[in-house]
């Protein structure tokens, strides 16, 4: 019996992967956006595929502000882009 594996939907591209191919960008409940190394912490997530081009789309089409229910800086989005491109 094979184990199951949990599929997530990136919020830019829509493309369904295994969890753990995918970011999970956090708000915690005090209100503090970054990117959830565990992929346990307490608080609202959203998945992002672990490319800057994904990124660019999600702060365009607004997929992490929907998702996380918060109007994001531009400053947070920077800071992203700088812990996808320190994690590969």
């Amino acid at each position: 019996m094979s184990k199951h594996i949990p599929i997530r939907h990136c919020v830019a591209c829509r493309e369904g992967k295994p969890k753990a191919e995918l970011i999970r960008v956090l708000r915690s409940p005090e209100g503090a956006v970054g990117i959830d190394g565990t992929g346990k912490a307490n608080g609202r997530g959203a998945y992002l595929c672990r490319s800057a081009d994904c990124l660019k789309k999600a702060q365009k089409n607004r997929g992490l502000e929907r998702q996380l229910k918060q109007t994001l800086d531009p400053s947070v989005y920077d800071a992203l882009l700088r812990g996808i491109d320190h994690g590969r």
